[in-house]
């Protein structure tokens, strides 16, 4: 039987050269009968994990290896380590080419090669065999590493094919190396022929009619059977049993990499254990002052010996460590997910949750019986992140640390971009296919999307760009850096995984993502960013400063009833986890009343309570609508918090545990199964052992089978109590702090922009709501951040939160900060805050303290900056044009400076149309303390038959109704089966629309396109909450129009028989027209376009 071994495979981790996906390469090699495959990517080890993963699925052989591109004349080399040393050794070698490289580059010569070699495999692949530089190259390497070397010849089906491997053959033969065969796979099978000149196209920025001798020949660089490369090399049959000599060599496997978590200190205690042990007992006592609950001591001698048992204590005592470091720079965090189930992690200050509070399950978190490491999330304010990872590059190093990668892949807009570029279409074509579709969306642009931009379906090209833009979807585009996941060593990580430079300086990552290292059993620690973290802790320094109260997460007061109370009304605007229009709607419907209702609020409006069919039966429950049953007392213990409904991932593992007799270990099975990242279909597999196991334990055969369709639910995505407390924890704080100090609260959410879901604009909307007084930019009074002032005293709170008036205590005014100034460089705001002494009292005077350029000044009076000085915005860009074109922070000539100090002769100016400020406020700063802008439009609106927002609380149910306004958020959740919550907001507050898929797929122009928006369909009101679920959408954008021409006001003085700026139109009518046209397009710019959520 012949046998043969693929040694050269590229996957699509050689970005725009392989066509296929690393486990597509290995399951064909099986399917194919190979001895072995080889994924060979370019300078990477990028596809090995996917690729080792997947042999072992299909009980195939896996050779590691890379194929090495010289930044010198060496010719490429494949290279397989023989052993954990050499694969040490490769590591090293790539890491340093990457390392004295750009982000995504690898510049590695023939000395490093060489350096590095010993233990390796190595075979020459050339692309010109006739070369000297083969030989040279082949005599070298042999003679350092005598009997690793080959040169490997592959069939191109060219007309001189023969000619080239007898060449290749004399090569080796002087060489005194054996000739390999190789097939130099581009893709698993010839159908990816065609896919992979699309990406060879976009690699090389040439369309496919332009590309010609670039492209390959024919489709032959796919896997073959080992009888026809046999068949191929006749000649050289010799090659072919070579492949099998390299393959018994090449015996190293990625199940080789021992990870050695690194030493940490031990303190005063003799070992890592012992050190653990001290702090959570310490911490332990702290925590509980009175004495350590029984319930808390039971768990922490469990943990710590679990912990023990498994020599996971260096991992806690790393993570300790960063948060104490942390914690001593008062930077805020707190550790959350599946950690939030440890006592110890409570103890040790990690996680903020008392497990008293809830019921722990610590296998969710570790289990002796499962192979796999713990995983710890800790979330820190994400303006000061950067500085916890310094931290650990300074404590470790970078060659002992390193963020994990994210393979960040093709979608749909981004597959149609490239794709659509390479078939030739033009931009716009191009742009309006890819925004046809949703921003995340991977399912390709189809048929009637094509039809609505207007675009022929049947035309041969376009059809070929769509249907290759779809394969393109989920190839990897690069690698970026992980969010946080840091993976630490005992020894050197680049001789464990290779290292390369992020785009951000003084950062590296490595070249694994974290589902490769949860493969291989490496522990990481993800240090998070947190922008609700960054607000609270920004607030908690204005409490401090302007009203003496010092608070932190653990001192705010718990449980207060004014709070629930704006949360059970859903006013929740800009708060943690709860602002969403999913939470929004829920709120009044569970009317949370305490921090447990919290976790369950945050838990319940996800996937798998919804897809579990959960949260009705709860509402219903807890409403007293329905019984409270529980079929046992063991599951009352279960499920006595939540009423007898499981919602939680532990909930589900422990009725397995109790009702039907699973071990810890195979409930954590089930939670796996359950878990998004898992295949789907696995939690099929325990339905017997469950139903069998509850039946056995006399519970019914029905009541067996409903409970495991709910927790069937979960296989979409399943949220764990822990997970939930944590954020409960934040979402309470965020909520106390809006509730009291509602100007503190503004300016916090605003200086820790961009995070949540609302803009700067609707958070100050908000505020003004809740009756802070909101104040303009103004270069006298404003920081680069949000300021607050002594306020006026007067309180101007809207009818819907007059109740909460005793309430707040906050009473200062919020002054807007440079930070909101589009275009406004940070080093200019600092610059006017650094020289501003007693103010300034001119334009000119603040040019010559500044010395900003004209253009700064010109974006300061744009944004009407100079209001304190008694000028308009107008006025204000008239006295900027009269200064001398010298820049200010060039030093004027002595009689310069004196020409500059001479007054003008003063103009008068027309006073600016209030539209037109309206409309410049939003160009400038996002938004207007003036007026809303569709306020402008009341009249139109009205005569429409356009109720207002605030009209639509008053309506009853089932009236038909049209409701308008600025689109602020469009969300489509993955459980919503397709269904899009928008949220639209005019002058008098926000409506909350509905769209079902089939109305959003006949108005999926106005839907995606609208920046104002008209809504006409049915009232629906349930409770205090009501949507309008649409029947008709219409685009009202054109209308905005009417506020503004600003794009005309300030033209730098050219005439105006200029044809550049303004082009002779001989029909005056299509002159009006265009202009008309061009004003929409601008308000179009200007107005915020709303912002879409999954």
């Amino acid at each position: 039987m012949t046998r043969y071994a693929e040694l050269a495979a590229m996957s699509n981790f050689t970005f725009l050269k392989g066509a296929s996906h690393p486990d597509e390469l290995v399951f064909q090699a099986a399917k194919l009968g190979l001895d072995a495959i080889a994924v060979t990517d370019v300078n990477t080890l990028a596809g090995v994990v996917r690729a080792h993963t997947a042999a072992k699925e299909v009980g195939c052989r896996f050779i590691t290896g890379a194929r090495l591109k010289f930044s010198d004349d060496t010719p490429d080399m494949l290279c397989w380590p023989s052993d954990r040393a050499a694969y040490g050794r490769l590591c090293k070698l790539l890491t340093r080419g990457k390392m004295r490289a750009a982000k995504g580059d690898c510049e590695i010569t023939r000395a490093d090669a060489l350096e590095l070699g010993e233990g390796q495999l190595f075979a020459c692949l050339p692309d010109n065999p006739f070369g000297p530089v083969v030989a040279e190259t082949l005599n070298e390497f042999r003679v350092a590493f005598p009997g690793s070397v080959w040169l490997a010849g592959a069939r191109r089906f060219r007309d001189d094919d023969r000619r080239v491997l007898n060449q290749l053959a004399l090569t080796a033969q002087g060489a005194r190396v054996p000739l390999l065969a190789v097939n130099d796979i581009l893709y698993h099978a010839p159908e990816r022929r065609r896919l992979a000149d699309v990406v060879q196209c976009i690699r090389e920025h040439v369309t496919v009619f332009e590309a010609g001798r670039a492209l390959e020949a024919n489709a032959e660089r796919h896997l073959k059977p080992p009888i026809e490369m046999l068949r191929l090399f006749r000649d050289h049959p010799a090659a072919i049993e070579e492949t099998l000599h390299v393959a018994e060599r090449a015996q190293f496997s990625l199940d080789e990499l021992r990870y050695e978590y690194p030493e940490e200190t031990c303190g005063a205690s003799a070992t890592p254990q012992e050190e653990l042990v001290r702090l959570t007992w310490e911490g332990a006592k702290a925590r509980s002052p009175d004495g350590v609950p029984e319930k808390v001591a039971a768990a922490l001698n469990h943990e710590l010996t679990l912990i023990e048992q498994l020599d996971y204590a260096r991992y806690f005592l790393t993570v300790y460590d960063i948060v104490r470091y942390a914690r001593s720079q008062g930077i805020l965090c707190q550790g959350r997910g599946s950690a939030a189930n440890s006592s110890v992690c409570y103890c040790l200050g990690v996680t903020s949750v008392d497990p008293a509070r809830i019921d722990l399950l610590f296998e969710r978190f570790i289990s002796a019986d499962r192979n796999e490491p713990p995983d710890i999330d800790v979330d820190f304010e994400h303006e000061r992140r950067e500085e916890v990872i310094q931290y650990i590059y300074g404590k470790y190093g970078r060659d002992r640390a390193g963020i994990a990668a994210t393979v960040i892949t093709y979608r749909t807009r981004s597959a149609v971009r490239e794709v659509g570029k390479a078939f030739g279409l033009s931009e716009d074509i191009i742009s309006s296919l890819a925004k046809s579709n949703w921003g995340g969306d991977t399912s390709g642009v189809n048929e009637t999307r094509v039809k609505e931009q207007g675009l022929d379906p049947t035309d041969l090209t376009l059809r070929h760009a769509l249907e290759f833009s779809k394969e393109l979807i989920s190839f990897p585009r690069h690698l970026s850096q992980h969010t946080g996941g840091f993976v630490m060593t005992r020894g050197p990580l680049e001789e464990v995984i290779p290292i390369g430079n992020a785009a951000m300086p003084e950062r590296s990552f490595v070249e694994w993502d974290k589902d490769d290292l949860d493969a291989l059993g490496m522990i990481k620690v993800d240090v998070l960013g947190l922008g609700m973290l960054t607000c609270i802790a920004k607030a908690f320094a204005l409490l401090k400063r302007h009203y003496g109260v010092d608070l932190d997460l653990a001192s705010i007061p718990a449980e207060e009833p004014e709070v629930y109370d704006m949360i059970c009304k859903a006013d929740t605007l800009g708060v943690f986890q709860i602002e969403s229009r999913a939470q929004m709607s829920m709120l009044p419907r569970l009317k949370p009343r305490n921090f447990y209702d919290l976790v369950i609020e945050v838990a319940i409006v996800r996937p798998g309570p919804i897809q579990g069919d959960m949260v009705h039966p709860y509402l219903r429950r807890r409403d007293g609508l329905e019984r409270v049953e529980y079929p046992s007392k063991d599951l009352e213990a279960v499920l006595g918090r939540t009423l007898g409904v499981p919602l939680f991932q532990e909930q589900a593992m422990k009725i397995a545990i109790v009702a039907a007799g699973f071990t810890p270990t195979e409930a954590d099975g089930l939670r796996r199964a359950m878990a998004t990242f898992r295949r789907a279909g696995t939690i099929h597999q325990y339905h017997d052992k469950m139903v069998e196991g509850m039946a056995a334990r006399g519970y019914t055969q029905d009541f067996a089978e409903r409970c495991f369709k709910q927790i069937e639910g979960f296989g979409e995505y399943g949220f764990p109590e822990s997970h939930a407390a944590s954020f409960a924890l934040l979402v309470y704080v965020s909520c106390w702090l809006k509730c009291r100090y509602p100007d503190v609260f503004c300016a916090a959410l605003v200086n820790a922009q961009p995070m949540g879901f609302y803009a700067p604009a609707q958070i100050v909307r908000d505020a003004r709501e809740h009756g802070v007084e909101v104040r303009p930019v103004d270069v006298n009074y404003s920081y680069s951040d949000l300021t607050l002032e002594p306020s006026d005293g007067v309180k101007s709170i809207h009818a819907r939160h007059r109740a909460m008036e005793n309430s707040m205590r906050g009473n200062l005014a919020v002054r807007l900060g440079f930070r909101l100034v589009k275009g406004l460089a940070q080093k200019d705001a600092e610059r006017i805050e650094e020289r501003r002494g007693a103010g300034y009292d001119s334009v000119r005077d603040l040019w010559l303290r500044t010395g900003l350029s004209q253009a700064s000044l010109e974006i300061l009076a744009n944004a009407d900056a100079f209001g304190s000085l008694g000028l308009s915005r107008r006025d204000a860009l008239w006295a900027v044009q009269g200064l001398d074109k010298v820049k200010g922070d060039e030093q004027m000539p002595l009689f310069a400076a004196e020409r500059a100090f001479r007054k003008e002769e003063e103009v008068a100016l027309p006073t600016m149309p209030l539209g037109e400020e309206v409309a410049y406020d939003y160009k400038t700063v996002k938004m207007s303390l003036k007026r809303h802008p569709v306020s402008f439009l009341r009249g139109w609106l009205r005569s429409a038959h356009y109720a207002t927002n605030e009209d639509v609380s008053n309506m009853a149910n089932g009236r038909s109704v049209c409701v308008s306004g600025l689109v602020l958020v469009r969300q489509r959740p993955g459980t919503a089966r397709g269904v899009i919550f928008a949220t639209l907001e005019d002058e008098t507050g926000t409506a909350n629309i509905i769209i079902w898929p089939k109305i959003f797929e006949r108005f999926r122009r106005e839907v995606l396109g609208a920046r104002f928006l008209g809504v006409s369909g049915v009232l629906q009101r349930e409770g205090d909450v009501i949507h309008v679920v649409a029947r008709r959408l219409h685009n009202l954008t054109p209308k905005l129009s009417s506020l503004s021409d600003y794009h005309g006001e300030m033209d730098d003085g050219l005439s105006r028989a200029d044809e550049f700026k303004r082009p002779v139109i001989e029909d005056l009518r299509k002159g009006d027209l265009r202009q008309r046209t061009e004003r929409a397009k601008h308000m179009d710019k200007i107005l915020p376009g709303g912002r879409n959520f999954h």
